[in-house]
């Protein structure tokens, strides 16, 4: 099985919908979704990822399920320096490179910084609806990260999101703390990640990304990458 996460064209947070740039990706990515075989689509309940998602299921027949879980992981915690309220995910490197506590796979979302919001809460609260999606589609989660295949499937599931909620997914299904995947990478608007389950024994599975914030199709139609999210130039070679 193969999950397909897509992050939202460029996006004009303001009215949650995309800007000209963000429609133009969309588009772009429309070309190379059609060409993908989906066994099922699902979508955010924000509209920077169901106007992306419609545009690409334009003309193709198929419909996406909502999830409010797939909403943008957007809590909010106090900042360590100023005390005032900000996003879980926006750190100095000064702090959070040297802070072993939010690079703990198991631990990260009770660190101090963390457990000024409730991120353990709304962790679990996706987490939870996560497991319940994959259980779905054959795929139990073990104690430990394992996933016991009840039933094996070599469909392709595409998840229209966001960035944050993203990076927690990924973080999720291969032991890596979100933080890490928040401060240490970047996945350009109309970015995919593919992560797949790898089944040496048939009874059990793992999951292992194949790609992550993969934007070939604006290469492919000459569109630049957009910076949002990022805090310097993107590199256009």
């Amino acid at each position: 099985m193969k999950l397909i996460i897509v992050r939202h064209g460029d996006p004009d947070y303001v009215t949650d919908s995309l800007t000209e740039k963000g429609r133009r990706e969309a588009e772009a990515l429309a070309k190379r979704f059609k060409t993908w075989d989906v066994a099922g689509c699902f979508v955010s309940p924000l509209g920077r990822a169901k106007e992306t998602c419609a545009i690409c299921l334009k003309d193709t027949g198929m419909e996406a399920v909502q999830y409010d879980w797939l909403q943008e992981f957007y809590y909010r915690i106090k900042d360590p320096d100023t005390g005032e309220e900000t996003i879980a995910w926006d750190f100095y490197p000064e702090y959070f490179c040297p802070n072993d506590e939010l690079h703990d796979r198991n631990t990260w979302a009770d660190s101090d910084v963390m457990s000024t919001g409730q991120i353990r809460q709304h962790l679990d609260d996706v987490t939870r609806e996560f497991d319940k999606f994959l259980s779905g589609l054959g795929y139990d989660r073990m104690e430990g990260g394992v996933y016991r295949v009840r039933e094996h499937n070599d469909g392709n599931y595409v998840l229209f999101c966001h960035f944050g909620l993203m990076s927690v997914l990924t973080g999720y299904l291969t032991g890596i703390a979100a933080p890490a995947l928040w401060q240490g990478f970047f996945c350009a608007p109309t970015g995919i990640t593919v992560i797949g389950t790898e089944e040496r024994d048939p009874d059990y599975a793992s999951f292992r990304v194949q790609v992550f914030g993969d934007a070939r199709h604006l290469a492919d139609e000459g569109e630049p990458l957009s910076s949002s999210g990022y805090f310097t130039t993107m590199f256009g070679g």
